[in-house]
C-alpha cells in the first residue's frame, strides 16, 4: 500500500488508544517483536567490534550527508557512464509522474515490485493504478498487505500484525482476484503459505516486462545499487524484466565500496538477525546480454533536503531501515505500526515522518510525543541515531514554533495553536526555578496543603490523569529535609543554594 492511505488518520494518542484494546494485535506484536529482539541480541553479541562498527557507520553517514551534493553528482555521473538514466524528483508527485511516464513508454500495463519504503512513501501503487497500471508486490509480507487491502505496520515485517490464521484466510479469499488462486485446503502452516505465495507470484515474474525497486544503498564511486533481502523475490524482479526503475531517497548513498562493507555487517544483524542476508543483489547500469536492458534511477528528495538543514534532526537521515528500534520500543509493541499514520512507524517514524511531511497535520504534530523517551531505540541503533534527542527537539518545534509545513520549496513555520497553556506553564516553571526563594516557598505551601490535593486533574489536565496516578506531594520538601538532617555545616553559594561539589561529598559520607 502507500503513504496516501494514511491521509486523514487521527493523531497518535487517539489511534493508539484504539489499538491497545485489540488483544489479538497486541499478542501478535508481542510474540514477533520479542522473538526478533532476542535473535538480534545473539547475532550482535557474536561481533567483538560491534561498537566500532556502529561508530564507523555513524561517521560514514555523517560525512556523506555533509557532502551530499558532491556525492550525488558523482553517483549520477557513474550511473550514466554505466548505461543508466538518472531522474531527479523534488517531491512525491514528481516522482510518481516520472515513474508513470517511464512505464507507459514501455507499453506495459503491469509491473512487479521489490519491497520498497520509498515507493510506499510516495504512494506509487495508487498513482500507477490511477493511470491504468497494476503493481504487484512480490515480497511475502507486502503481498499479504496488498491482498488484504491493508497497510504496512513494520519496516522489516510489514504484516507483523497478522497471524498465520489471518494470512491463510486472506490468501484463500483474495488470491484468485489477483492471479493464481490459493490451493484447495490451504492450511496455516508456514511452508504451505510460502508455497501458495510462490506459485501465485511465479507467473507474474515470468511475464513481467517492467520491475520497480528501491535500494538499501547506492555506491557513488561506481553507480552501483544494492538490495538485501531474504526471500529471492527481489532477485527475480531485478534480473528478469526488460526495464528496471529504482526509486531511492537521496540519503541512501555511500561514497565507496569500502564504506558499504560496514553496513553489510551491521544491517543484517540488526534487521533479520543474520550474519549476511541470503540475497544481496547489486547492479551497475546495464549490460548487453544480462539483466534489464533499460535502467532508470529516480532520486527522491520529498523533504529530505529540509531535514538535512536541521542540525539536530538530520541524524534521522542516517537510518538504514533495519527496524531494530521498533522491536525494542514499548510504545510500538503495544500500539502497533498503524497508529503512527505513516509508512515509517515506531521510533524512527516518530522523528522521520514529521520532518519529511512537516508538523502541520494533527498526526504529524503528535508523533514526537509517541515515546516514553526510555532510550532503548538509541541503544540498538546500528548508526547511533539519538532518537530521544530528536524527539525532544521536535517537541520543542511543535510547542514553541508552531506547525512546520512545506509550501513548494519553502519551509513555513506557522504560529502555534492550542499550546498556550503549556507555554505559560513552562514560563512559570522557568521563573520559579530561577528564584530559589520563591521555589522554596512554593514547595512548603504544596506540602502543607497536600491533604486537599485532588486525585485527578481538572480541565486540560484530565487527559493526563485519566491514565496516570497524580504523584503524591511529600509531607516535607527535600530542601527542608536536607536542612533538618544535614544542614549543620553547609556551604552556600551566593544565591543561597547548595554547592554542587560539596553536595556530593556530604552525600557520600
Amino acid at each position: 500500500m502507500s503513504g496516501g492511505t494514511y491521509l486523514g488518520m487521527p493523531a497518535f494518542p487517539e489511534a493508539a488508544h484504539e489499538a491497545v484494546r485489540n488483544q489479538t494485535l497486541r499478542g501478535n506484536l508481542r510474540h514477533a517483536t520479542h522473538t526478533i529482539r532476542a535473535k538480534r541480541a545473539n547475532a550482535v553479541a557474536e561481533v567483538s567490534d560491534w561498537a566500532e562498527l556502529r561508530e564507523a557507520g555513524k561517521q560514514i553517514k555523517d560525512h556523506t550527508l555533509r557532502n551530499l551534493d558532491t556525492y550525488l553528482v558523482r553517483l549520477e555521473e557513474s550511473v550514466t557512464a554505466a548505461g543508466g538514466t538518472v531522474h531527479w524528483a523534488a517531491d512525491a508527485d514528481e516522482a510518481n509522474r516520472i515513474v508513470t511516464r517511464l512505464v507507459k513508454e514501455t507499453g506495459e500495463s503491469e509491473v512487479v515490485k521489490v519491497k520498497s519504503m520509498a515507493t510506499q512513501e510516495i504512494g506509487l501503487n495508487e498513482a500507477l493504478e490511477a493511470e491504468g497500471i497494476r503493481a504487484y508486490e512480490t515480497d511475502l509480507a507486502e503481498l499479504i498487505v496488498q491482498l488484504g487491502e491493508d497497510r504496512p505496520s513494520h519496516i522489516l515485517v510489514p504484516a507483523i500484525h497478522r497471524n498465520r490464521g489471518e494470512i491463510r484466510d486472506i490468501f484463500a479469499r483474495e488470491m484468485g482476484a489477483w492471479g493464481r488462486p490459493a490451493p484447495e485446503g490451504l492450511t496455516d502452516t508456514p511452508a504451505e503459505l510460502a508455497e501458495a505465495a510462490r506459485l501465485h507470484l511465479r507467473e507474474k515474474f515470468l511475464r513481467a516486462k517492467v520491475g520497480i525497486s528501491g535500494a538499501n544503498f547506492m555506491v557513488a564511486e561506481t553507480g552501483t545499487l544494492v538490495v538485501v533481502e531474504s526471500e529471492g523475490n527481489g532477485r527475480m524482479c531485478l534480473t528478469l524484466p526488460e526495464t528496471l526503475i529504482s526509486v531511492v531517497g537521496i540519503e541512501k548513498i555511500v561514497p565507496t565500496w569500502q564504506d558499504l562493507e560496514v553496513f553489510l555487517q551491521t544491517l543484517p544483524r540488526s534487521s533479520t538477525a543474520e550474519r549476511m542476508n541470503p540475497y544481496t543483489s547489486t547492479w551497475t547500469g546495464t549490460t548487453d546480454d544480462d539483466g534489464p536492458q533499460n535502467f532508470h534511477l529516480v532520486l527522491l528528495d520529498n523533504g529530505r533536503t529540509d531535514t538535512l538543514a536541521d542540525e539536530v534532526g538530520r541524524q534521522a537521515l542516517r537510518c538504514i531501515r533495519c527496524s531494530a528500534c521498533l522491536n525494542v520500543c514499548p510504545v510500538y509493541e503495544r500500539a502497533g505500526g498503524h497508529a503512527y499514520g505513516s509508512v515509517y512507524p515506531g521510533p524512527i517514524g516518530a522523528i522521520l515522518s514529521p520532518q519529511l511531511r512537516g508538523t502541520g497535520s494533527e498526526i504529524d504534530a503528535s508523533l514526537p510525543y509517541a515515546s516514553s523517551l526510555c532510550g532503548a531505540c538509541y541503544d540498538v541503533c546500528p548508526v547511533a541515531i539519538d532518537i530521544p534527542e530528536v524527539l525532544v527537539h521536535l517537541r520543542e518545534r511543535v510547542v514553541q514554533g508552531g506547525p512546520v509545513t512545506r509550501e513548494g520549496a519553502k519551509v513555513v513555520v506557522k504560529p502555534a495553536k492550542g499550546h498556550a497553556a503549556e507555554r505559560a506553564a513552562m514560563r512559570a516553571a522557568r521563573w520559579a526555578f530561577s528564584r530559589p526563594g520563591a521555589l522554596r516557598a512554593g514547595q512548603r505551601l504544596a506540602s502543607r496543603t497536600r491533604r486537599f490535593h485532588p486525585r485527578t486533574l481538572p480541565g486540560p489536565g484530565r487527559a493526563w490523569s485519566d491514565s496516570r496516578a497524580v504523584p503524591t506531594v511529600p509531607a516535607e520538601p527535600f530542601r527542608d529535609w536536607w536542612q533538618r538532617t544535614r544542614g549543620g555545616n553547609q556551604d552556600r553559594t551566593q544565591d543561597g543554594t547548595r554547592g554542587g561539589a560539596q553536595d556530593g561529598k556530604d552525600a557520600a559520607k
